[in-house]
């Protein structure tokens, strides 16, 4: 049954996508790309150096030495042993949810303190870890995995609780770390905790293989999510409507709205007859493609369909007109939805008010406000809130005001997020006192400013010029009971380096990561970029290997900042030493950063160094680019090394092909004023004959012209025709003067005779030009 989904009647078992050749031949297993976990992954890498003898490296299959381990570990946290035998399990366990008093157990709360802290790990930290671990029971177990904020760390944890000795992973605990899978990008993590189920002998559910099939839809990864049902098929799992409707989510959301629905066709041949989700996915398509008369036109056809249309339906199709401002047909939705006994209540208000707010239309969003007032709903703060937070972000601080103040007299009592709100408009408005005002009114209204309200304020510190004020009121935070975060300590930073005090950026990137927040590659090279403009490049140098050492992800671009201001300053040394420090901290260079010095080397003439790093490239795998190229045949034409550029185009062409490369060396030396060696690369030009090969022509005929050789011109002239190629007639005319001017009438006249038997010029032309 579930074959038919993917077959025609004339073939085989097919991919989903009949029509789409390059799915046709994917039916079998996904290749697994991310290398499988050992003792050294997971938490290992975030800093928790773990010696623990008792973590078995995992295959991709996970190997028969981890399976004779999880024997020798016993039940774990209960009694496992029923469970990994196959026993049949209820399905309540997967209805589970966690309340919040798991959330505020004391054991959920200290390991995920410990978790904070990873970086400062030692081995006494992992034996109180275990000792809590085996104590947790499978809700709590669960608490820990969802009060991560990030859900990298909260697979970490799941891998390493899973190798720990004595403990095994209850059901509800894969359930639920799919679950948190599915809602980032990390698809290769999710699909093998799916993987390791089976292995444990854990029933596996259709939600669990649609967590998968989500988490790749988020990655880009279309055709790997539609592959997971191939996976189910083999696994002996049937799809049901749950399945079905999640694939269809991952066609829309990947703008496959043709394909999702010919999946909606087979699954109803297949019995499985579409629900509202169903056909509100195909809508959200609709509307994604701009297409949104057909939208209102499969709502009108669902009740013949079996299948009425809910709120969400209309919603879907006013938040794409309330996008674009459409007001008037909003209101013409709203009227057919009533139509069908859907009446717009107060939750249909507070949607458009939102819809519109959040797209800028602030002015249309109070019109509705005003509209639900009249109609008797009570619209709350949330509402107001918003409104007022698109007033802001448009400058329009009156009208905010304005709003507040009808917020008091209606006894609407603005919270924290209004008053920020209002502070950030008037920080993004550089009316920095205003802003300020707005704090001391918060505490005045009994409401207390939060994290995000400082920083919103110290961003406008900022761009005033005024950070080392905004740093002065970080440091008094804990006086005032605020904590800042990475964005605060990004803004102050991103402050001081605007204003070109860049020790004191520095020494927050420090402070930062001294706390816990890790600065982007981007932010560092920001940073990097700046004092290598001022010349302070050791300096750069020195603050990217300390970032390095202290944690935070610096990259190949990081390096190839510093390196090529290396370059610019001809301190070769320093960058190929500085090309070395990459390796050595597994940060792998590009192309780029290869080519960066390979210019430098040849620049300074050293042209063999600059041919030994090329091979090196090549040989590292690095695909060389248009740069490299035009970089290599640049320097190389400059000293007229021309056979020693040629064998080692050969050797690029080989890597990466690039198609005008002998286009650019025949003009590069026409530049450098070596015509003749450029004539005897023609040849490999001509074989195309492409408009591309045409513009070389002339630019190696002018070079001829300018060499007062207008024979060599005439003779590439006549090149291109025999190629099919036609030169330019202005061009040939120069030559043609050229050659009367040197006796060479026959050439000339053969050469214009050549465009009159193409009929580019008439003979009556030719006779004139002849007679001058």
């Amino acid at each position: 049954m579930f074959l038919s989904l993917f077959s025609s009647t004339n073939h085989g078992p097919r991919s989903y996508l009949d029509s789409d050749s390059s799915t046709t031949n994917s039916t079998s297993h996904l290749v697994e790309t991310e290398n499988s976990y050992d003792a050294n992954d997971g938490f290992g890498k975030m800093g928790f150096n773990f010696s623990n003898a008792h973590c078995q490296v995992y295959s991709d299959g996970f190997s028969d030495e981890v399976e004779e381990s999880d024997e020798e570990r016993g039940q774990g946290n209960s009694s496992f042993t029923d469970r990994n035998q196959g026993t049949k399990m209820d399905e309540d366990w997967r209805r589970i949810e966690i309340h919040e008093d798991e959330f505020r157990h004391p054991l959920v709360r200290e390991i995920c303190r410990l978790i904070e802290c990873r970086s400062a790990w030692n081995h006494k930290h992992e034996g109180k870890m275990r000792h809590l671990l085996r104590g947790l029971k499978p809700r709590l177990v669960c608490a820990v995995l969802l009060s991560q904020s990030d859900e990298r760390v909260a697979l970490d944890f799941f891998y390493w609780s899973d190798r720990q000795w004595r403990y095994r992973h209850y059901p509800i605990v894969y359930c639920v770390m799919l679950d948190v899978l599915s809602k980032t990008k990390l698809c290769q993590g999710a699909r093998r905790v799916l993987r390791l189920m089976a292995r444990r002998g854990i029933q596996r559910g259709p939600q669990d293989f649609c967590c998968v099939m989500v988490s790749y839809s988020r990655a880009g990864k279309l055709r790997n999510a539609m592959q997971v049902l191939t996976m189910m098929q083999k696994a002996g799992i049937e799809p049901n409507l749950l399945v079905c409707n999640t694939a269809i989510h991952v066609l829309v959301m990947a703008n496959r709205l043709e394909k999702a629905l010919r999946f909606l066709e087979r699954m109803q041949l297949l019995g499985i007859m579409p629900n509202v989700v169903t056909y509100n996915c195909l809508i959200k398509g609709y509307c994604d493609l701009h297409r949104v008369e057909d939208a209102m036109e499969l709502i009108s056809e669902m009740p013949l369909k079996g299948c009425s249309p809910d709120k969400v339906s209309y919603y879907t199709v006013m938040g794409f007109l309330c996008k674009n401002r459409r007001i008037r047909e909003v209101r013409d939705v709203i009227e057919k939805m009533e139509d069908t006994k859907l009446l717009a209540d107060q939750v249909t208000y507070n949607t458009l008010i939102h819809m519109l707010s959040k797209h800028q239309h602030a002015d249309e969003a109070l019109q509705f406000l005003r509209e639900a007032q009249k109609r008797g709903f009570q619209v709350d703060k949330v509402g107001y809130s918003a409104i007022v937070d698109s007033y802001c972000k448009e400058g329009r601080m009156d009208q905010a005001k304005e709003i507040v103040n009808e917020m008091f007299t209606r006894g609407c009592i603005p919270d924290v997020v209004t008053y920020t709100a209002i502070i950030n408009g008037f920080s993004q408005a550089g009316e920095v006192g205003q802003a300020r005002k707005m704090l001391q009114q918060m505490y005045k209204h009994g409401c207390k400013p939060n994290t995000v309200s400082y920083t919103a304020f110290l961003k406008g510190l900022c761009q005033k010029g005024n950070s080392s004020e905004a740093r002065e009121m970080m440091k008094a935070s804990e006086e005032q009971w605020w904590t800042p975060n990475a964005i605060t300590y990004s803004v102050v930073m991103h402050g001081f380096r605007r204003e070109g005090k860049l020790s004191d950026a520095c020494d927050v990137v420090r402070e930062m990561i001294g706390k816990g927040f890790f600065p982007t590659p981007v932010e560092i090279n920001l940073l990097i970029q700046s004092l290598c403009r001022i010349g302070r490049v050791d300096e750069a140098k020195k603050f990217m290997e300390e970032c390095l050492n202290m944690g935070c992800a610096v990259n190949a671009v990081n390096f190839t900042t510093v390196i090529h201001r290396f370059c610019q300053q001809d301190d070769i040394e320093a960058a190929l030493s500085l090309l070395d420090d990459m390796y050595l901290s597994n940060k792998h260079p590009d192309a780029v950063t290869y080519t960066t010095i390979i210019d430098a080397l040849g620049k300074k003439g050293r042209i063999e160094e600059a041919t030994e790093l090329t091979l090196k490239m090549l040989k590292k795998g690095i695909d060389p680019t248009p740069v490299t190229y035009r970089t290599v045949i640049h320097r190389y034409g400059q000293i007229g090394r021309v056979e020693d550029l040629l064998n080692l185009l050969d050797k690029m062409l080989t890597r990466q092909e690039c198609r005008t490369a002998f286009n650019q060396v025949i003009e590069k030396l026409c530049t450098f004023g070596n015509p003749e060696a450029a004539d005897k690369l023609l040849g490999k030009v001509l074989r195309t004959a492409s408009r591309i090969d045409a513009n070389t022509c002339h630019v190696l005929m002018e070079s001829y012209l300018r060499k007062g050789i207008p024979l060599s011109a005439y003779k590439v002239a006549c090149r291109m025709f025999s190629r099919g190629l036609i030169p330019d007639l202005k061009l040939c005319e120069k030559v043609c003067k050229k050659l009367m001017q040197e006796g060479k009438s026959e050439e000339a006249d053969n050469l214009l005779l050549r465009f009159v038997e193409r009929g580019n010029i008439s003979s009556h032309c030719l006779q004139h030009s002849q007679t001058e």
